[in-house]
């Protein structure tokens, strides 16, 4: 699970996160310097008080990430531990899932065709349509 967080590509992207928060914090420590000079502003605290809340949100993307990366390894995982197991095993598996009865259909009922009399452009788009389909299936 944690070795393919070891890749190059995790590396640099480790890398990538460690930076941008130390980067944060520098950059917060700056604008809290900045804020208390002769020159310094209320902006200046407020980008202070900012930086933080970056190097936060940094650290949160992090985690988040990895973690993705975990749960996609072990999806990636179950499918072969189910090709190993006896077929029997996969059977009762597949039975014991409960079944799902939606109260509408995932594909809406055609409309009703419209004919020449309601909307003849209408009507005649849908005719160039059904031809567009007619000859497509003849050419394959």
């Amino acid at each position: 699970m944690f070795r393919s967080l070891l890749t190059p590509r995790w590396l640099l992207l480790h890398a990538l996160f460690v930076l941008a928060t130390v980067a944060t914090g520098f950059l917060a420590v700056w604008q809290w310097d900045r804020a208390h000079e002769a020159g310094g502003s209320f902006q200046n605290l407020g980008y202070a008080l900012q930086w933080p809340l970056f190097g936060v949100f940094t650290i949160f993307l992090w985690v988040r990430l990895m973690r993705m990366e975990a749960h996609r390894d072990r999806d990636e995982a179950e499918p072969e531990a189910a090709e190993a197991a006896p077929q029997e095993e996969a059977a009762s598996q597949v039975e014991a899932k409960p079944t799902v009865h939606r109260k509408r259909p995932l594909v809406p009922p055609p409309a009703p065709p419209v004919g020449a009399e309601d909307d003849p452009e209408l009507a005649a788009y849908n005719q160039y349509l059904a031809d567009l389909n007619k000859s497509d299936r003849r050419a394959s």
